[in-house]
Order: C-alpha cells, then sequence, then structure tokens
C-alpha cells in the first residue's frame, strides 16, 4: 500500500486525494517531516500517515499490517508513536459569540487498564467528552480520557471540556444537571411538562441529535470500537479522528 496510488486513500483516510494533499502540506508546515537524528524513516510522510490512518481505520494488528507498507512490526509500531500526535485536533480557542454547541460523553472500549475501567457497556472503556458546533457538525474540542465509569457531569469538568469553551451557549442531554449546561426539562414528579416545555424538548432532542451522527461518523473507524493503544494512544487516536473528520466534512 502507498499514498502514490490514490485509490488507497480515501478508503483509509475518509479524506479524498485532493483534501489528503492540503493535509500533507499543513503537517509538512507544522513541521512533522523536519530531519531528525538517527536513521531516517523508510517511508514517506504519505505512507506514514497512510499506514497511521490504516491502522485506526482497520484495527488491524501490527503483524498483520506492517507487511502490507513493507515495514517491520517494530518500525510500524514507531510510525504510530511519531505520527499519531502529529494529526491531533487543536482545540479552537474562540467562538462567534451566537455560537451554540453540543457536548456528550462516549465510551471506546480499551484494553489498558490503568486508564480504563468497566462501564455501563460492561467493558473496560475510557470515557470522552466531545463538543461539536451544533451549526457545521464539526468537533472543536475533545476531552482528556477518564475511566469509563465517570459519570458525565463529573467528566465534563475533569476532562477539561469545560475550560476549553469557556461560557460559550452548550447544550447536552439530561446526565448533565448542575453543570450550567442547557439540558431538557424534568417532568415534576406526579405531573407533566407544559405544552412549551415539551415543545422545547423536542427542539432540543432534535438539534442535540446532531453530535451522535458525529459520533457514529466517527466510530466507522474501528480504533474507537476496541482500542489496543497503551497511555496516551487513545486520546491521539480520538484527537486525530476528530481532525479527518472535520477535514472530510469542510473539503
Amino acid at each position: 500500500m502507498t499514498a502514490s496510488e490514490p485509490s488507497w486513500i480515501a478508503p483509509f483516510t475518509g479524506l479524498s486525494p485532493r483534501d489528503f494533499r492540503k493535509l500533507m502540506t499543513v503537517l509538512r508546515r507544522e513541521g512533522a517531516d523536519t530531519v531528525r537524528p538517527g536513521r531516517p524513516w523508510s517511508l514517506s510522510l504519505e505512507d506514514r500517515v497512510l499506514l497511521v490512518t490504516a491502522y485506526w481505520r482497520t484495527n488491524l494488528t501490527l503483524r498483520q499490517l506492517a507487511p502490507l507498507f513493507g515495514v517491520s512490526k517494530s518500525a510500524a509500531d514507531r510510525i504510530i508513536d511519531h505520527v499519531g500526535p502529529l494529526l491531533a485536533l487543536k482545540p479552537r480557542r474562540r467562538f462567534r459569540k451566537d455560537s451554540v454547541l453540543i457536548v456528550d460523553g462516549t465510551l471506546v472500549p480499551t484494553r489498558d487498564h490503568t486508564i480504563a475501567a468497566q462501564s455501563k457497556n460492561y467493558r473496560y472503556s475510557t470515557n470522552h467528552q466531545v463538543v461539536v458546533d451544533a451549526h457545521t457538525r464539526l468537533v472543536v474540542a475533545v476531552g482528556t480520557p477518564l475511566p469509563g465509569n465517570r459519570n458525565d457531569c463529573k467528566a465534563w469538568e475533569e476532562s477539561g471540556a469545560k475550560a476549553a469553551v469557556g461560557t460559550t451557549t452548550t447544550i447536552a442531554d439530561g446526565g448533565y444537571p448542575g453543570t450550567g449546561l442547557v439540558i431538557p426539562h424534568r417532568r415534576p414528579r406526579g405531573g407533566e411538562l407544559a405544552d412549551w416545555q415539551a415543545e422545547h424538548n423536542h427542539d432540543h432532542k432534535r438539534v442535540r441529535a446532531r453530535v451522535e451522527h458525529v459520533f457514529a461518523r466517527m466510530k466507522t473507524w474501528k480504533i474507537l470500537r476496541d482500542c489496543r493503544l497503551k497511555g496516551n494512544g487513545v486520546r491521539h487516536a480520538m484527537l486525530a479522528i476528530a481532525r479527518l473528520h472535520n477535514l472530510a466534512l469542510t473539503g
């Protein structure tokens, strides 16, 4: 497999060949291809990025993936460790005054039990707080992964997602009480919601569904269904997949 053959790019990066070339230009501008001491890489930057995205896309083991690129398992491992952080999404620093954001947590099954915990999906998982722009569906921030048994309303602050959005209007589901986020109205005990509250909840649900659509797109990357990476690997994968998702949307 090689990035010089355009037919490999879209299936394993989610990008068109044109958008992939734009990404390479940005990465080189950010210093991703800087010559470093020691043995030079056996693959070009384009092929290294393709190897990493193919790993995330297919979740093949390195013993299966490395021969497809003509490198050793250890070389593939080094490439993933080096390129993964370079692809990570940079959180947005400023938002328009009229911006509306959506936050929700998603669980990523993770085999590194030092950063994961058994959660409601009965697997060891990490909790990722993902913030998207309600208008564009672009991911604007991803919190630091926390153990999967962490409550969303606590993870919202502890992951750094709250600090990333500041005072920007943000909506969430009913799992974020007491956080200051815009959440659905709760039916009073023994009573019913007022008509205007029911209508508001309907509109709220329709808008908030956009973050679920983002999760569905991101989880076409199989690494987010069963992550074998250790340490910060799951965080780098989540951030990079968010960046690729944004590039695919904006073209």
